[in-house]
C-alpha cells in the first residue's frame, strides 16, 4: 500500500456504544496515527440522535476527502448512505461485536492494520441493494427466523455473540413456517420457508455461511431460501466454520427481488429491526459505494 500523494481530509465517525467491554480508545488511536502524517483526520462521535443528519451537516461543513466509520455494521450503514450521497470513498475500521462487512471485505480487527487501509488501501467498487425504495442494504437482509432474532436481542437491550446466541436458542423455541411467493429476474416460485435471506455478500457477522458464492462487486445479489431447520442449522449462526446445509438451503441469483408472504413476518436490514411485514421489494445499485481495502483484496478480484 502506498500514501496519498497529497494531503488528504478524514472524517472519523466514531460509535462510542459499539464493541464490548474491552474496547479500543479509538479517538486516542486515531489522533496518535496520524501524528506523523501530512493528513487531518477529525472525529465525530455519534449520539443515536439523527446521526444521518448530524454527519451530512459536518460534511457539508468540513468537506472532507474520505468518511472512515468505527464501529459495527449499523455505523457502517449510516456513514455508507452518507459517503454515497457525498460521492466519497468509504474505510472501515471495525469496532462492533459483530463486523460483518469489515468480513466481507477482509479487513483487519488490528487498529493500526485497519488505519493503514483507511490511509493507503485501494478503492474498491462494491453494490448496495434498496429495499422498499429507499432502505439500504449494505450485507444481509431477512425476514423470518433471524429477523425474529435481531428483534428479541434488542428489545432485551442483548449484545455480542453471547447476547446473539440466547435470543437464537428463543428464536428456535418459537420458530414457523412461512408461505413465500419469490418473484426474481428467472420467474416466479412460491415456497414453505423458516427464513429467507437478501445476500448482497456471503456471511453473517457471527462467521455463518449463509450465501458461499456471494460477491459485493458483481452487480446481482442472492436470495437464499432456509426451506429445513433443525436446532444445528440455526447453532451454526455462530461459528463461522459451518456452512449451512446445501439440502436445507435454495438460492436464486437476480438483480431484484418481491417478497409476498401471507401473514405478518420480522424483517430486519443490516441487523436493524424493521418491524413486520407481508411484502418486501428490493433491487441493486451495481458500483453504487467506494471503499478502502488491502491492496491484494482488489488485485486478486481482477
Amino acid at each position: 500500500m502506498s500514501a496519498p500523494a497529497t494531503p488528504l481530509r478524514f472524517l472519523f465517525v466514531v460509535n462510542p456504544a459499539s464493541g464490548s467491554a474491552t474496547k479500543t480508545d479509538w479517538p486516542a488511536t486515531i489522533r496518535k496515527y496520524f501524528e506523523p502524517l501530512p493528513h487531518t483526520a477529525t472525529l465525530l462521535e455519534l449520539t443515536g440522535q439523527d446521526d444521518g443528519q448530524a454527519l451530512k451537516a459536518r460534511i457539508a461543513k468540513d468537506h472532507p476527502d474520505r468518511l472512515v466509520a468505527v464501529g459495527g455494521d449499523g455505523t457502517v450503514k449510516i456513514v455508507a448512505e452518507q459517503a454515497i450521497a457525498a460521492n466519497l470513498p468509504l474505510a472501515v475500521l471495525p469496532a462492533g461485536s459483530a463486523n460483518g462487512m469489515a468480513k466481507e471485505l477482509a479487513l483487519p480487527l488490528d487498529p493500526a492494520q485497519a488505519l493503514a487501509i483507511a490511509v493507503r488501501g485501494q478503492e474498491k467498487a462494491v453494490d448496495v441493494l434498496y429495499l422498499n425504495g429507499s432502505d439500504l442494504c449494505l450485507h444481509l437482509s431477512d425476514i423470518g427466523l433471524n429477523a425474529q432474532l435481531v428483534r428479541h436481542a434488542q428489545r432485551q437491550n442483548w449484545s455480542g455473540m453471547l447476547g446473539y446466541a440466547r435470543a437464537a436458542f428463543w428464536s428456535l423455541l418459537r420458530r414457523r413456517q412461512m408461505r413465500v411467493r419469490i418473484q426474481t429476474d428467472e420467474g416466479e416460485v412460491e415456497r414453505a420457508a423458516f427464513m429467507v435471506v437478501l445476500a448482497n455478500a456471503r456471511v453473517y457477522g457471527t462467521g455463518a455461511v449463509i450465501n458461499p458464492n456471494g460477491d459485493v462487486s458483481d452487480g446481482r445479489f442472492e436470495v437464499v431460501v432456509l426451506r429445513r431447520l433443525v436446532g444445528r442449522e440455526l447453532l451454526k449462526m455462530f461459528w463461522h466454520f459451518r456452512p449451512f446445509d446445501p439440502r436445507a438451503v435454495e438460492i436464486f441469483c437476480t438483480t431484484a427481488v418481491n417478497l409476498e408472504v401471507r401473514r405478518r413476518v420480522e424483517l430486519q436490514v443490516d441487523g436493524e429491526y424493521r418491524g413486520r411485514t407481508t411484502h418486501v421489494e428490493a433491487t441493486i445499485k451495481p458500483g453504487a459505494l467506494r471503499v478502502l481495502v488491502a491492496a491484494a483484496a482488489v488485485a486478486q478480484k481482477a
